[in-house]
């Protein structure tokens, strides 16, 4: 699923770090915890090790599959160093640390501007049980195999908001950017990015993300879908990979008709660029 680092980032210096590749048979024999992708804030990773292992990454559990494959994520404030211990079959405990790359970050800064708006009210009552529905439908755990799959872009156009982008109000940062904007006009299909379960198709629009939709990829790995005009599919479904699935739109709190698609690692917010494959320049 990890691809090469865009030249685009790379260019800008916004990176650094090498790519590891999958241990064939022999070399799993040699060193067998392998990964393949740079580790780096916002990033994923593909990893191997011994069929019947289990793994921590900095002390939390990470799912393996029986095949010995599993996922690595890092958000986008990652540390600089990560640990990650396998425990094989036969009790071996196999330690690694591993190097998370920085990134510079797009930041606003706004001097003029307090943080937060006048309190809303409605706003306050309609919150907690919309964030109540999306940590409920994060905890779900399905059969879904996509995690293994190449990501493609649920849409393609121009990228009208960056992952990570952050502004800070009068010396005080406000949430960042935890997603990547695609523009493109009301009603165009949005495809599934990789096979999945729905794990929240919104019954109504919620106040910030409008009608959402979500998706469980298997691992641990999820992606959101805000802002649609409409959901075409329902909670439970499993979806293919180029699926239809909804449509872009501009509902909740958004400025103008694009895709906001997020996806998560556990806890850790990833980079849509770092892990779908490039998207097509031939884009309208």
């Amino acid at each position: 699923m990890m691809r090469a680092l865009p030249a685009a980032l790379i260019a800008l210096g916004m990176v650094t770090g090498t790519s590891v590749p999958l241990a064939s048979a022999q070399e799993a024999a040699d060193a067998p915890v392998r990964w393949t992708g740079t580790p780096i804030q916002g990033g994923l990773l593909q990893a191997s090790a011994p069929a019947g292992s289990t793994a921590t990454l900095n002390g939390i559990a990470v799912p393996v599959a029986a095949d010995g494959r599993f996922l690595l994520g890092f958000d986008r404030d990652a540390g600089p160093q990560a640990t990650l211990v396998v425990t094989t079959r036969d009790g071996r405990a196999l330690t690694r640390t591993i190097a998370v790359a920085p990134r510079a970050w797009r930041i606003e800064r706004l001097d003029t501007l307090p943080k937060y708006p006048a309190p809303d009210p409605v706003f306050a009552r309609l919150r907690p049980p919309e964030l109540a529905q999306i940590v409920a439908a994060r905890a779900r755990v399905t059969d879904a195999d996509g995690w293994r799959q190449t990501f493609r872009w649920p849409v393609t156009g121009r990228i009208s908001g960056q992952f990570g982008a952050q502004r800070v109000y009068r010396g005080e940062p406000g949430s960042y950017h935890s997603g990547t904007d695609i523009a493109r006009p009301t009603g165009t299909v949005v495809v599934a990015p990789a096979d999945g379960v729905v794990i929240l198709a919104a019954s109504a629009p919620f106040s910030l993300e409008g009608n959402l939709l979500m998706l469980d990829h298997g691992m641990g790995l999820n992606s959101a879908f805000l802002h649609l005009s409409r959901i075409d599919v329902g909670a439970g479904d499993h979806v293919r990979a180029g699926q239809p699935i909804g449509a872009v739109g501009m509902s909740g709190r958004a400025t103008g008709p694009h895709l906001h698609w997020s996806l998560r690692w556990g806890t850790a917010k990833l980079d849509p660029m770092l892990v779908a494959a490039p998207m097509s320049s031939t884009a309208k």
